[in-house]
């Protein structure tokens, strides 16, 4: 079942067409992966799931709930994290939140316990630090906590990682992952690591449609290919490999980059690697390494968007 469906959503800014007859569905539980290039129109399309924007044509709904721009009562259903959060840094994070409780209504004698359980999980229990002194990923933590607090069933988070350290990213995604069929995340990135690490659906936005959208599993299976990699010290070397391996029947596709040599393969890996070394011998070749690389995000993400 859906939790948040999108039908024929159309969006224009003056001349330019950033969404056209978008079609999208998220499963109630998902953690879905929102991927897509820098102005894809994924911001866009958060807008308008919130009623921030208004729609030039189509539908959203959450719930079975229509989303109505300027007036989205669907947002009492929805948390939303932006990229760059902002709050008022002369309050604590406590005082952040209840004053966004208070906002929402949320009853005093259920608010004060919820602060206190939203704190503890984002890690920031300890302490009465004004909001100033907050390092990037301490706000990024305060804003999911802020985005959690209403109990919501949606969860949006747009390029919550992009300008974090490691270890802030590291732990704000195993946050995002413990969320996993307690609340639906549309989770919205162009850093498509983050997306194989912790999500279960995922949907590609391009040219302002979804090109995709599906388990990652299942994508996996229809667009990748596991891969076997060559590295040589000359470029010469290389190609002459690339030659003899393209030559060869149905072991797969050869494709170079200086002095690498990859192919795409669906045979068992075992007879096509002792397949491979004999040619090597026999063209009295060493690379300097092979490596065998499981089918990837950015695999499907290339091939979908028809980049080489």
């Amino acid at each position: 079942m859906s939790l948040l469906e999108l039908h024929q959503v159309g969006k224009s800014f003056g001349s330019q067409q950033v969404l056209n007859n978008l079609e999208m569905a998220v499963p109630e539980g998902a953690i879905f992966g929102f991927v897509g290039e820098n102005g894809a129109g994924k911001t866009t399309t958060m807008r308008l799931i919130l009623g921030l924007e208004q729609l030039d044509h189509g539908t959203i709904q959450i719930a079975g709930r229509p989303v109505e721009y300027g007036g989205a009562t669907t947002n009492q259903l929805t948390g939303y994290l932006p990229d760059v959060p902002a709050f008022y840094d002369y309050l604590t994070a406590a005082e952040y939140l209840r004053l966004c409780g208070q906002i929402t209504g949320l009853p005093q004698a259920e608010l004060t316990p919820r602060i206190k359980t939203m704190l503890t999980r984002v890690g920031l229990a300890t302490g009465q630090r004004r909001i100033k002194g907050f390092s990037r990923g301490m706000r990024q933590r305060l804003g999911i906590a802020q985005a959690l607090l209403n109990q919501p069933r949606l969860l949006i988070c747009d390029e919550p990682t992009s300008a974090l350290d490691p270890e802030g990213r590291n732990q704000f995604l195993e946050l995002l992952a413990s969320l996993r069929g307690q609340t639906t995340v549309l989770f919205s990135t162009h850093i498509l690591a983050d997306v194989e690490r912790i999500c279960d659906h995922v949907g590609i936005l391009d040219q302002g449609r979804l090109q995709v959208c599906d388990t990652l599993t299942a994508l996996k299976q229809q667009y990748a290919q596991p891969q076997l990699i060559w590295r040589f010290a000359q470029v010469d070397a290389a190609n002459r490999f690339a030659q003899a391996l393209a030559a060869q029947p149905n072991w797969g596709q050869v494709t170079t980059a200086t002095q690498q040599v990859r192919l795409a393969y669906q045979d068992p890996a075992e007879p096509l690697i002792r397949r491979a070394w004999q040619l090597l011998l026999q063209m009295e070749l060493t690379p300097l390494a092979m490596e065998q690389v499981a089918p990837s995000l950015e695999q499907i993400f290339l091939k979908v968007v028809g980049q080489p």
